[in-house]
């Protein structure tokens, strides 16, 4: 029984791991993004979003909250997509 609760265990950590690797990743990937949509010159209030999102992703991944820098990420796609 305790070596099954550890094998579980053990599985889940292994697998937070590389999830937190691949979100890691994408929320890099994802500054870059923003930071190419910045270079392009977009309207003012295109801007503005990007710039606020910009601001909030390189903060959470300084943090190493991925899954939030990733919700930031999001919004600068949406803003680029209206």
């Amino acid at each position: 029984m305790l070596s099954a609760a550890l094998l579980a265990a053990s599985t889940l950590i292994a697998t937070t791991g590389l999830a937190s690797a691949d979100d890691a990743k994408d929320c890099t990937d994802g500054v870059a993004m923003i930071k190419a949509e910045i270079a392009k010159a977009p309207p003012k209030s295109t801007l503005d979003k990007l710039n606020k999102a910009l601001r909030g992703a390189q903060r959470e991944l300084g943090e190493k909250e991925y899954d939030e820098c990733l919700d930031f990420v999001r919004d600068a796609q949406k803003a680029v997509k209206k």
